[in-house]
């Protein structure tokens, strides 16, 4: 955990307030977030089944990212009734239901430049 006044964190607070682009990337960062949000998207919303879709991160990695999505307001957790012992189940908010077309946009275009387009120089306008 970095301290609160370190060069990083005053930085940091420094872009989020320039620009929400810095913000938002942050709350999607690291490597599985972004794949997390998407598979509860498609009804992975139990750990297990996170694990069994995501079978290359660790339990403690994916509790970790649960958590810091949750703290972000992109998921919650609910209890599922009658299970016992209690079942938990993760809940896209709105946020997150916002962050499935964009993500979805980014994929697309990542997949147009892994599948070879050419890249040049724009002319400036």
């Amino acid at each position: 955990m970095r301290k609160e006044n370190s060069t990083n964190a005053v930085n940091e607070q420094f872009l989020f307030q320039v620009c929400e682009l810095n913000s938002a990337v942050a709350m999607i960062s690291g490597r599985w977030k972004s794949q997390i949000v998407y598979s509860i998207s498609q009804g992975n919303n139990r750990f297990h089944l996170l694990k069994k879709e995501l079978p290359n991160i660790s339990e403690q990695v994916l509790g970790r990212q649960l958590k810091e999505l949750e703290t972000h307001a992109v998921i919650v957790k609910k209890e599922i009734p009658g299970t016992v012992p209690v079942g938990i189940q993760y809940v896209l908010t709105n946020k997150g239901l916002d962050l499935i077309p964009i993500l979805e946009s980014l994929c697309d275009w990542g997949k147009t430049y892994a599948e070879g387009k050419e890249i040049s120089v724009c002319p400036m306008a």
